[in-house]
């Protein structure tokens, strides 16, 4: 477990102090509180037929990111993301702290910068009909791209945009590689401030799902829900995902830190595991997440489980094997609401079993399969599991302040 005795007595304890949720279902903890307890999906069926997305909920950036001219500069993911961040330091209490801020870490999870499609579509309609000189990418390439969408490209410009938005200018890292990017980021902003090194960290991931090029992309890998949505649990006859558009960023913080600013926790951030399952061997995945669990120390009294299931297969299937080997705990996919946020999958997990802690109840189930059960107790445990599409396992636990 992932704790450490400080010099004056007990285990240090990891706080959830601050949570920026804009998902497809809203802006906010009530608004996405709202809407999972009334069973809300919103799922776009026709912008992309047959594939399908879970569009971003519309918000005024002015609010988070006040100058037009950084709003311009970034991508969608990007304004996402800074946006969402700023939710979170706001939620915090330490939006414009300058001394909080500055020894801030940040760890985000993400991916590559997006493309400009008019180039994409011109380039292989040249291609197609036989008008490709020999220097002809390389002028495309030149001329016809904006020298900021270069820019825009860059994984850690996500953080950077923070850094210039919000004032968070302690130690940054960006990790990329899909799902468990956002498990190595929780994972390790944990370790630093329990072993001392911080304080204070803002850890989380931003995902633009509204992306042609990446529909085709993932429709490469047969990875795409298509023609008709089903909640996760429901696709094993039409496997795959339906993308979704979320930014979730936490605020974490070491209890006597959080205890001298007088913040009010959401929740305990107790540990995080990761593993990686070598998925040509069938079941491996299953037994890799089992070895998770068994490192968690999860108590087993009202405790449940929210997991970034994605619905693609073999994992998917997998999954469901482990939870079958623990059927005492209440079940909740985000892939059903949400869609899939790859890098945001786990924070969005993370923010939601912190959320349903700190209000005293899971949010109700969403699932014709039975999988997914009424929890009435109070939980006071949250096992988040993330099991990528197709690689990395990884686990926390979320549990209620003593």
């Amino acid at each position: 477990m992932a704790e450490t005795r400080s010099a004056n007595s007990g285990p240090v304890e990891v706080w959830i102090t601050g949570i920026g949720l804009a998902t497809s279902l809203g802006e906010g903890l009530d608004a996405n509180w709202d809407a999972l307890n009334a069973g809300r999906i919103n799922v776009d069926e026709k912008t992309f037929a047959p594939f399908m997305v879970h569009p971003w909920a519309p918000v005024n950036f002015d609010t988070q990111i006040p100058k037009k001219g950084d709003q311009r500069q970034m991508e969608a993911w990007q304004r996402i993301g800074t946006y969402a961040a700023g939710l979170a330091l706001d939620s915090a209490g330490v939006k414009g702290n300058k001394e909080i801020l500055g020894r801030m870490d940040m760890i985000v999870a993400a991916a590559g910068g997006e493309r400009d499609l008019a180039v994409d579509i011109a380039i292989l309609n040249a291609d197609a009909k036989g008008n490709s000189a020999p220097n002809f990418l390389n002028e495309w390439l030149m001329n016809g791209l904006r020298p900021t969408l270069f820019l825009a490209q860059l994984s850690n410009l996500l953080a950077g945009n923070i850094a210039i938005v919000h004032g968070v200018s302690g130690t940054s890292r960006t990790f990329m590689g899909e799902e468990t990017a956002s498990v190595d980021a929780a994972r390790i902003a944990l370790a630093r401030i329990v072993s001392g090194q911080s304080d204070i960290a803002l850890i989380g991931s931003a995902y633009n799902g509204e992306r042609p090029d990446l529909l085709m992309l993932y429709e490469f890998g047969s990875f795409n829900l298509k023609d008709k949505f089903a909640p996760v649990w429901a696709r094993e006859k039409a496997p795959g995902f339906a993308l979704g558009s979320a930014g979730a960023f936490l605020v974490i913080e070491s209890k006597p830190h959080a205890q001298a600013r007088g913040a009010k926790p959401y929740g305990r951030l107790t540990n995080v595991v990761t593993d990686l399952a070598q998925r040509k061997q069938p079941g491996a995945v299953t037994r890799s997440l089992e070895a998770l669990w068994n490192k968690l120390g999860v108590l087993g009294a009202n405790c449940a489980l929210i997991t970034g299931a994605t619905g693609a297969e073999p994992v998917t299937s997998e999954e469901k094997t482990f939870l079958s080997g623990h059927p005492d705990y209440a079940v909740r996919a985000t892939g059903t609401m949400f869609g899939q946020t790859l890098e945001a999958q786990f924070p969005l997990g993370l923010a939601l079993a912190a959320l349903s802690i700190s209000r005293g109840a899971l949010f109700p189930p969403n699932d014709p399969t039975g999988l997914e059960v009424e929890m009435s107790k109070p939980p006071t445990q949250i096992v988040v599991v993330g099991a990528g599409h197709w690689q990395g396992e990884g686990m926390a636990l979320v549990e209620a302040i003593k």
